[in-house]
């Protein structure tokens, strides 16, 4: 084996990456380019002063600020240019597989169609795996804080793109919205043929990933954090292991953790569960994929072995087909052992 820093090692192993919101990839640079471009204002003058705008308390403070931003995508050529430069991005950082949530009602509520959100990203998508070899399913999220007849009305706004997109999930102002609150919406999901998914356990209680696990029947928790406050649940997904996509950075600095040296994941690890490292929203909370296995690295001493585990786990927690699952980690085992 070669002795390469860990640093080294993160950069170079071929990553995927499961809980993305194509939203919370908007760099202040492009955000200010788009708003010139559609002549929408935004109340910062500088990238500077957007960047440092960028220092949250909790999620909802980064919601605010997050669905603000999204207000200048207003053509199919923005959402095309947001999407492609997160793939450009990740492409550098040797991501090689992404499956990503995008927010529609962020958008439709705002008056523009579903339709020119989901062909701006779409197309990008398609880019990508011609152009960088990143392939992708794209996840469709509900808006936790808005009602079900919303839910409902954007699940019959997707059913003409069926075979674009993969999932549905859940996500924004978790605590007060339960999964319980969308059980209807998710059945008729499913009974179309999508997967689902849900944030649970990031600020929410245990609770609230039992109630997605029985209640929206979700394949993956999104974050689970939480989950460890339940001795039971933790046997749950562990027996079955059921993915969680957990996000570091995010955690840190949405104030989940007070410390990456206090982050649960090596905790996890120890129980069995099956858990990732994934950027979350990375534009707004400091790092795409390999800042994220970096800051754990650093925090908790992470070795090669366990980067590879963990990297091994977001392929196996990939909705992949299981012949190119057995190819990427037979892969990672060679990295393993030449590095």
């Amino acid at each position: 084996m070669s002795s390469i820093s860990i640093e080294k090692f993160i950069e170079v192993i071929p990553k995927a990456e499961l809980h993305l919101h194509i939203e919370g990839t908007f760099e202040p640079e492009l955000m200010f380019e788009i708003a010139k471009r559609n002549n929408k204002k935004i109340k910062y003058t500088t990238v500077d002063e957007l960047k440092n705008a960028y220092s949250f308390n909790n999620l909802q403070e980064f919601l605010d600020i997050y669905y603000a931003g999204a207000n200048v995508l207003i053509e199919e050529q923005d959402f095309y240019d947001l999407t492609w430069a997160y793939l450009t991005k990740v492409h550098e950082q040797n991501v090689e597989h992404v499956e990503i949530f995008f927010d529609p009602q962020t958008h439709t509520d705002r008056g523009i169609s579903f339709d020119t959100v989901i062909n701006g990203i779409y197309k990008a998508l398609q880019d990508g795996e011609k152009k960088l070899g990143i392939t992708n399913v794209l996840i469709m999220s509900f808006l936790r804080h808005l009602d079900e007849s919303s839910a409902f009305e954007t699940l019959q706004q997707a059913l003409p793109f069926k075979e674009w997109i993969g999932g549905v999930g859940l996500d924004s102002s978790e605590v007060g919205n339960p999964p319980s609150k969308f059980e209807r919406v998710f059945a008729k999901a499913r009974e179309e043929g999508f997967t689902p998914v849900a944030h649970a356990g990031e600020e929410g209680p245990a609770e609230y990933i039992w109630e997605a696990l029985d209640l929206l029947h979700v394949a993956r928790i999104d974050h689970g954090n939480r989950c460890l406050d339940d001795e039971v649940l933790v046997e749950k997904l562990a027996a079955l292991q059921i993915p969680l996509t957990l996000c570091p950075l995010s955690n840190l600095e949405l104030k989940v953790v007070t410390d990456l040296k206090n982050h649960p994941i090596l905790k996890m690890m120890d129980k069995n569960l099956l858990v990732t490292v994934n950027s979350d929203d990375p534009a707004y909370f400091g790092g795409y994929m390999n800042e994220n296995y970096w800051g754990i690295a650093q925090a908790l001493d992470l070795s090669k072995k366990q980067i590879t585990e963990l990297v091994k786990n977001s392929f196996k927690a990939s909705w992949l087909p299981d012949t190119e699952k057995e190819k990427k980690l037979l892969e990672l085992d060679q990295y393993f052992q030449n590095h």
